[in-house]
C-alpha cells in the first residue's frame, strides 16, 4: 500500500476538521518548503521521524547494459533518508 499526496491532503482535512481547499494548501506549501530547502542544498531533520540529506556523487565509469558500451556517467545529486531510531522501532514491533 502507498500513501500519495491526495492521501496525505485527505488525513489532513480529517484529523484537522478543515476544508479539502485548507488541506491542499498545507500539503502543497510543506512539500515545497522541503524541496525548496533540498535543492539549495540543505538537509532536513524531522525528530522521531528521520533526517533527509542531499549527498554529492562523483562522475564514474558505468555501462549500458542494452550494448555493453562504457560510458562515463556524469556527477550528480541524490537525496537520501534516514529513518530515527525511534521509527525504526515503531516499525518493527509491528
Amino acid at each position: 500500500m502507498t500513501l500519495n499526496k491526495n492521501d496525505i491532503v485527505d488525513r489532513i482535512q480529517a484529523q484537522l476538521g478543515i476544508v479539502r481547499k485548507d488541506s491542499v494548501n498545507i500539503t502543497e506549501a510543506l512539500l515545497e518548503l522541503i524541496k525548496s530547502f533540498l535543492e539549495s542544498g540543505g538537509d532536513i531533520l524531522v525528530s522521531g521521524f528521520g533526517k533527509f540529506c542531499v549527498k554529492e556523487k562523483h562522475a564514474r565509469k558505468g555501462r549500458n547494459p542494452a550494448t555493453g558500451e562504457d560510458a562515463i556517467l556524469p556527477a550528480r545529486r541524490v537525496v537520501t533518508f534516514k529513518c530515527s531510531n525511534k521509527l525504526r522501532e515503531q516499525i518493527n514491533q509491528k
